[in-house]
């Protein structure tokens, strides 16, 4: 019989997954989906695969290989790269290929099989309904800015002569804002209509005159994932300020969310399995028409912890690229802050910083593309730069000057380990003589958890049969199958499509990265008979040693002053049960 898990756990892990999902699908309408979907169709709209025994094979779309080790298995639903480590469902896979959010993918991929999601909340309704028109009045900015380049030959003689050819500027839909201050009426007849000021086309004065924010000004146009035109930066032509001009904040455009240039560096980014930050437009621009198409730019405001979390979704190494002098070190240093609560043991973030006199534009014009990819290769990393910043500000000629950065820079990075900066501080270890093991006992736990945990991923229902009471909760494997039971418990989790409905369920939750782990391990096909076995053996392995840590306990306790009534006749049970448990394995 199984003991009821302890409350709690199962309302923050749906509170993390309602968060995800935003309430506004189903979770049972995503079971469903992800049961009648097949990945192998889905797969192979992107990318070719190549049958080889149960599962099908290809070089891996996420980083650069010669040699398959991309796999696809159509029996457990889900992929996995055993070279970057790329895992998860059909719905995942959109979501990281195409780089769609949640919900989005969620649409496509049900779109793609008739199915009718459910209707969406009326906020999600609502705003959906303001942001559809406010797309359409960007696209057709966009399509005037790049019809009045042509026929302006000062902004086509700047862009020639910072280097660009008209390949480029059509790659990334550059354009010309005229000079003039009601040019858009030649576009939207209804210069008055409200929304052309909401989504940060038109200005009004204090007067209440209308006019275009951008006039004279060479325009970038500023895209999502899905490649609609959210905003603008424009850069003026001869003197002037601002010098670049960014659309304002509206319900399209978030600067703390967005990047420019993402759009056209994905598939760079994929091959380089590198992601490159720099400061400007005409950065990105001018890199991608050296042949460094992995550059993308944040829009006029500091590096955001989300900037960095969807950085780190398109590739395992992140480089941010500042000018060498005072404000391109505080840049650096506010993306440093941002990077490092969205670090993971497999992505990497690293700094280049070019001399003063240089910045990406004007560097990889004077020294070429190679150049620039070199020092890209070889960037300062997150711990050096985060050490040596603390150090110009600290004494480091005391040993309590040295301990105090060691202290300092442990609050500062837990990420960081504290040999990594008692090294980098000259300081010896706080800790002597060769490092303890750890404990045997830890080692078995995560042994049986993991066990346990293939198990329940093989055949969520099993999830039922845990004694939860009996398995702890130290190991990231103990916290997942405790996640899965009272998921299932509290009826939010019912049905699950097998290991990929489970993966999708925790998307975004702390147990998201050992499931996707534990479940490529289910790639090798196995005996059901023999999993159900080993998982029934492995339950009455955690009972025994439960009776036996008890009967120490109470035989402590006996030895020490006696045991009260009812402890005895506990004691009488506990011996008899461990008993007849030898018993039944000597048979």
């Amino acid at each position: 019989m199984r003991l009821a898990a302890p409350t709690g756990g199962a309302c923050l892990l749906g509170a993390a997954r309602r968060r995800h999902n935003a309430g506004v699908i189903p979770e049972s309408f995503i079971q469903e989906l992800l049961a009648r979907v097949d990945i192998v169709d889905v797969v192979e709209r992107f990318v070719p695969l190549k049958k080889g025994g149960a599962n099908y094979q290809a070089c891996c779309p996420f980083h650069s290989e010669k040699t398959p080790s991309f796999t696809v298995s159509p029996s457990k639903q889900f992929y996995h790269c055993f070279g970057c480590g790329a895992h998860g469902s059909a719905l995942g896979f959109l979501m990281q290929y195409s780089g769609l959010p949640f919900v989005d993918a969620v649409e496509e991929l049900a779109h793609s099989i008739g199915m009718q999601v459910p209707k969406v909340t009326e906020r999600n309704l609502a705003e959906r309904a303001k942001k559809a028109p406010l797309t359409e009045l960007m696209a057709r900015a966009a399509k005037f800015y790049r019809e009045r380049l042509k026929t302006s030959p000062k902004a086509v003689d700047y862009l020639k002569g910072r280097g660009l050819t008209g390949e480029i500027a059509a790659r990334f839909g550059l354009g010309y804002a005229p000079d003039d201050w009601q040019g858009l009426q030649n576009v939207f007849p209804d210069y008055n209509d409200a929304a052309l000021v909401e989504c940060g086309l038109v200005i009004v004065n204090d007067q209440g005159r209308r006019y275009d924010r951008f006039r004279d000004r060479v325009m970038f146009p500023i895209l999502d994932q899905r490649g609609n035109v959210i905003g603008f930066g424009g850069r003026v032509l001869g003197e002037g300020e601002p010098k670049y001009l960014n659309s304002p904040e509206t319900p399209l455009f978030e600067k703390g969310r967005e990047l420019y240039g993402l759009t056209q560096a994905r598939q760079s980014i994929r091959d380089a399995d590198t992601v490159i930050v720099v400061e400007g437009y005409m950065d990105v621009v001018a890199l991608a028409q050296y042949g460094v198409g992995n550059a993308v730019a944040t829009l006029g405001t500091a590096t955001t912890p989300n900037h960095v979390h969807k950085l780190l979704r398109q590739a395992s190494k992140v480089v941010f690229c500042f000018d060498g002098d005072a404000a391109g070190r505080k840049a650096a240093w506010r993306a440093l802050e941002a990077s490092l609560e969205q670090l993971a043991d497999d992505k990497a973030v690293g700094f280049l910083f070019l001399p003063v006199e240089h910045d990406p534009d004007s560097f990889v014009r004077q020294e070429g593309g190679d150049a620039f990819r070199r020092l890209v290769a070889q960037p300062t990393t997150l711990t050096e730069f985060l050490l040596r910043s603390l150090k110009a500000d600290m004494d480091l000629s005391t040993a309590e000057g040295r301990a105090h950065q060691v202290t300092k820079a442990v609050a500062e990075a837990a990420a960081l380990t504290q040999a990594e900066v008692e090294g980098q501080c000259g300081l010896k270890p706080l800790s002597r003589g060769r490092p303890a093991p750890p404990p045997r006992s830890r080692a078995i736990a995560i042994s049986k958890a993991r066990t346990l945990l293939r198990a329940v991923l093989g055949r969520p229902e099993r999830a039922a049969r845990l004694p939860l009471d009996l398995i702890g909760r130290e190991t990231a494997e103990e916290q997942a199958l405790y996640a899965i039971a009272e998921a299932m418990d509290h009826g939010e989790l019912s049905a699950p499509a097998g290991s990929v409905g489970l993966i999708e369920f925790f998307r975004g939750s702390p147990h998201e990265a050992v499931l996707s782990r534990e479940s490529a391990a289910l790639l090798d096909e196995v005996d059901e008979s023999v999993e159900e076995a080993v998982f029934n053996d492995t339950l009455e392995k955690l009972r025994l040693e439960a009776i036996a840590s008890e009967v120490d306990a109470l035989s402590a306790k006996a030895r020490a002053g006696g045991l009260a009534a009812e402890e005895r006749e506990r004691y009488r049970q506990l011996l008899a049960s461990k008993a007849a448990a030898g018993a039944q394995r000597s048979d």
